[in-house]
């Protein structure tokens, strides 16, 4: 057999923004297709920012107005007289290293490291070396025994007298360990019961002793916030963002009023002025890593800085790290109701809590100097935050009884009335002044302990809870409330066998979804055992329309009004507008789901925790910026990385010792990749220097077909540009072309769209026209069967910039089955709001063609209109309705479009009326067998703001 030669990609990618794409390629050609592909919008679209300014803000004088600073030209529209005010007192003044200011203007030092060597690679020999590691141990997650048989295979290859970068798995996993950058050590302490003990038999979990592993959080607080990555994406100092006319906006977390306020208590010590306030960001959750071998399950406690940006966060950049393993305290039966035992499990929580964070106390009241990511030296004054947690989660924090808000003092039977705040000042009070029995019925407070918070400074959990958009919203007031009451009320007016049937019909319309990109399809319905997150969240966008007409119109205005707060609080970027709208939203919520207990779905009321956790909604993103930025998704997220990934990687026996292994080798790793990046030593590839590719010109745009996903680079606000690929076996002449797929009107849309694309002031369009005074065209054209759009979208999954990629979708075949025409949008009017502004049109071919030594990327289109007299949504969904346009002979009205005209997919959902769906209707007929259409609002977060 012939031996293979191999090739090396000598190519390197240098484009994007954080982090640089540093792909490599064997050929120019190959890389030349990965930048028109991922990296397009940079090359046409880039637009330079009005000012080159940091996020990290320069040393200013106390008092100072910063108008302008763009610390993020991503996230804030460019409006007319948009401003920012930073803290004037605690507003991150660099210093030296004895925590003396700077003079004004020093300039940042850049990344700094004990080793500033761009050629030393400890604790590895080269690049190679460290990248094979890091393959092996962090990608590929290789065993021990399978790295053996590697380096064998490797050892066997060589010639004599040369050897693998590795001897043995011990070997790699020695040179990991030996990094000298993160992976703080495992320590651990342990928790015994110190009341008093029966003699005769006592519990088992009384003379238990319980281990809790932590690492230290104040070393890990000052790792993050000096990680180099997140330069450009940190605050150093509170703020607040003002937009057009003045208009407040909140976005990340140091946009919120509470960051601001707690500067304002610091500040009142002199010795904190010029200094920086750091939120440390809390989660905690037990996660079940594998059910069949039965209980193995842990409680990881997590820790983040509420100075980096919530798309830093959210994005799983290292901005969220693993502090501690929780101890479960279990017991059997007999004494699982024990009210002792219940005591010692909630104090057993609280002092773990206590004794991790204790490294943290001294630094939130005297200042403490560490480094940024720009390199320079902060004066830093620590605090607690807000707490990630769900409601079982938030019950054991505020210690309060199950049913009751953790927030506020209302009654557990009138939840959403009037009610004040509590707090330790309250509590303390109560429990001076009743019993524990009236403090538990009267006030749902759980007596004999204080929450862990009551000890630090300036700390009240009842404050910091957390906005959880997964666990309040979507898991549990949709899926565990609205869906299930649907069905009961169905249940109650039908009957089990009529309720069946339309149930049924609920699923077949629920089936019948239009396919689209990123939107999850349910060939079966709704009618599955288990639940995920990522289940409720499709289900969400597309169940009302599913409900339409099988539903009182009350109810289907319960789940519109629920719908509209859900995207609204989820949005990245939030307005006092947005709030005005969240609280109409949440009024009509509150009026219309009383249609629940008229029906007598709800004998007893309404009065959920779930559901009240939304009355607290506007203060708390007053509080602490955007919700999605401290979702309970972010923490259910790492438990994949931290804990159930490195789980499986252990021999399952005693593992949580072999997991806090692998999660220091991981952090290692990664902090060694952030040293030598930001050292510039991982540009390029790992070739030898004989053959390291230098940086070749742009090569010229051509077109692109990536994958639906998030996109890195600078916001543009759309692009629609056709496949890289050109389909195959198509005509090229425009009058075969179209018989071939069945739209012989092709060449005289063609004919005219040059007309007006020749003549655009031209008075009369070509379609008033007569065909023979269009210019005619006998070119050859080229098919494709889709096109990408990216566009600004940073409340949906997106890039660091906040971009997003969606691919739009016309073949002739899909998946061996039938023909798959997206929708999208076009631009009709950029002066008008919403769809009013927009077109929608089904495409029913991508093509491209060349006429008088231009190019033209088009599409071939079919209409969408408005009904005759509508003028405004649906008043029962809050959706608009289109129907397809026709012409006086009865045919689809067909139009060639400029792909410039194009926005992005759009999603429709037929209209169901009250008519059942007949068995087998097929999805890929949806949108040819309806009369009309609602344009579908909910189907991501960027639709939801533009198609209003």
């Amino acid at each position: 057999m012939p031996r293979s030669n191999h090739k090396p990609r000598i190519f390197t990618c240098i484009h994007g923004t954080t982090p640089i794409c540093k792909k490599g390629f064997t050929t120019l050609s190959g890389m030349t297709r990965h930048i028109n592909s991922a990296h397009q919008h940079i090359q046409n679209h880039y637009v330079p920012s009005q000012t080159s300014q940091s996020s990290l803000v320069s040393p200013r004088a106390p008092g100072e107005e910063v108008i302008d600073c763009n610390y993020d030209e991503q996230r804030i529209p460019n409006h007319s007289g948009s401003h920012t005010l930073y803290h004037p007192i605690l507003d991150g003044t660099p210093c030296d290293s004895n925590g003396n200011d700077l003079p004004l203007g020093t300039p940042a030092p850049g990344y700094v490291t004990s080793d500033s060597t761009s050629d030393n690679w400890d604790p590895f020999a080269t690049r190679v070396e460290f990248e094979i590691a890091d393959f092996l141990y962090q990608c590929n997650q290789m065993p021990g025994t399978h790295i053996d048989d590697l380096l064998d295979l490797w050892a066997a290859s060589l010639g004599e007298g040369e050897e693998p970068p590795f001897s043995s798995h011990k070997h790699l996993y020695d040179s990991i360990d030996a990094i000298p950058h993160g992976g703080e050590p495992w320590s651990s302490f342990a928790i015994k019961y110190s009341g008093e003990v029966p003699e005769d038999e006592p519990p088992p979990w009384m003379v238990a002793d319980y281990e809790v592993w932590y690492c230290n959080p104040r070393t890990v607080i000052r790792n993050q916030l000096a990680n180099p990555d997140f330069k450009g994406e940190i605050d150093i100092a509170p703020l607040q963002e003002f937009g057009a006319d003045d208009e407040r906006i909140w976005s990340n977390f140091m946009s919120g009023n509470w960051s601001w306020n707690q500067a304002d208590i610091i500040s009142e010590d002199p010795q904190t002025h010029g200094g920086t306030f750091v939120p440390i960001i809390l989660g905690s959750d037990k996660t079940t890593v594998s059910v069949a071998t039965g209980q193995n399950e842990y409680y990881p406690l997590y820790a983040s800085v509420g100075n980096v940006h919530n798309n830093v966060r959210r994005g799983h950049r290292n901005a969220v790290s693993i502090i501690g393993f929780l101890s479960i305290p279990k017991t059997d039966r007999q004494y699982a109701d024990d009210a002792t035992f219940r005591k010692f499990r909630r104090q057993l929580f609280h002092s773990s809590l206590e004794t991790i964070l204790e490294p943290l106390r001294a630094g939130m009241t005297v200042p403490e100097v560490t480094r940024f990511p720009d390199g320079h030296l902060r004066r830093v004054i620590y605090g607690l935050g807000p707490y990630i947690a769900d409601y079982p989660e938030q019950v054991l924090l505020g210690c309060i009884v199950q049913g009751w808000c953790a927030r506020c003092t209302a009654h557990r039977d009138s939840l959403d009335s009037r009610a004040g705040q509590r707090s330790h000042a309250h509590t303390r009070l109560l429990m001076k002044s009743l019993d524990y029995k009236t403090l538990w019925e009267e006030y749902g407070v759980v007596g004999n302990v204080m929450p862990f918070t009551s000890s630090f400074p300036r700390a009240d959990i009842h404050e910091l809870l957390a906005p959880d958009l997964l666990h309040q919203l979507i898991k549990g007031t949709f899926k565990d409330h609205l869906v299930t009451w649907v069905g009961e009320y169905l249940v109650k007016i039908h009957g089990e066998t009529r309720a069946a049937a339309v149930m049924a019909d609920i699923d077949r319309r629920i089936a019948a979804v239009p396919a689209f990109p990123g939107l999850r399809r349910f060939p079966q319905g709704r009618g599955f055992k288990q639940w995920t997150g990522d289940d409720s969240k499709a289900l969400m966008k597309v169940y009302l329309p599913a409900i339409a007409g099988h539903v009182p119109q009350s109810m289907v205005l319960a789940l519109r009004a629920f719908l509209d707060f859900c995207y609204l609080v989820r949005r990245n970027i939030i307005t006092t507008t947005t709030l005005g709208e969240i609280d109409n939203a949440l009024t009509r919520f509150h009026h219309h789901r009383q249609a629940f207990e008229q029906s007598g779905v709800r004998l007893d009321g309404i009065s959920l925790p779930r559901q009240h956790s939304m009355v607290h909604y506007r203060e708390l993103i007053e509080m602490f910026g955007a919700p999605n930025g401290l979702c309970s998704s972010i923490t259910e997220s790492k438990h994949i990385k931290a804990v159930k990934e490195p789980w499986r990687r252990s021999s399952h026996f005693e593992a949580l010792g072999q997991m806090l292994v692998t999660n220091r080798r991981l952090d290692k790793l990664a902090a060694a990749r952030t040293d030598f990046a930001a050292r510039r030593m991982l540009d390029g590839t790992c070739l030898a220097p004989h053959i390291q590719p230098i940086s070749p010109p742009l090569p010229p745009v051509t077109t692109i077909d990536p994958d639906d996903e998030a996109a890195d680079g600078p916001r543009v606000e759309a692009a629609v540009s056709l496949a890289k690929t050109r389909a195959r076996n198509y005509p090229p002449g425009a009058r075969e072309l179209g018989k071939h797929i069945k739209q012989p009107q092709l060449l005289d849309n063609i004919r005219c769209f040059l007309y007006d694309q020749l003549n655009p002031n031209a008075a009369t369009p070509a379609t008033d026209m007569e065909i023979s005074e269009c210019p005619m065209f006998d070119g050859r054209i080229s098919v494709f069967h889709s096109a990408v759009a990216t566009y600004y979208a940073p409340s949906d999954h997106s890039g660091v910039g906040g971009m997003h990629r969606q691919r739009i979708r016309s073949v002739p075949i899909w998946r061996s089955g039938p023909a798959r025409r997206d929708c999208a949008f076009l631009e009709k009017d950029p002066l008008l709001e919403g769809v009013l502004g927009l077109h929608v049109v089904k495409v029913l071919l991508f093509f491209s063609f060349t006429f008088r030594q231009v190019l033209y990327p088009c599409a071939l289109i079919e209409w969408f209109v408005h009904p005759d007299g509508c003028d405004k949504p649906c008043e029962e969904t809050g959706m608009w309705i289109v129907e397809p346009e026709y012409d006086e002979d009865g045919c689809r009205t067909t139009a060639v479009v400029h792909m410039d005209s194009m926005i992005r997919g759009a999603h429709l959902i037929p209209v169901y009326g009250d008519q059942f769906l007949p068995r087998g209707f097929k999805h890929t007929d949806s949108l040819t067998a309806f009369q009309s259409y609602y344009i579908n609002k909910f189907a991501d977060h960027h639709m939801n703001e533009i198609a209003f």
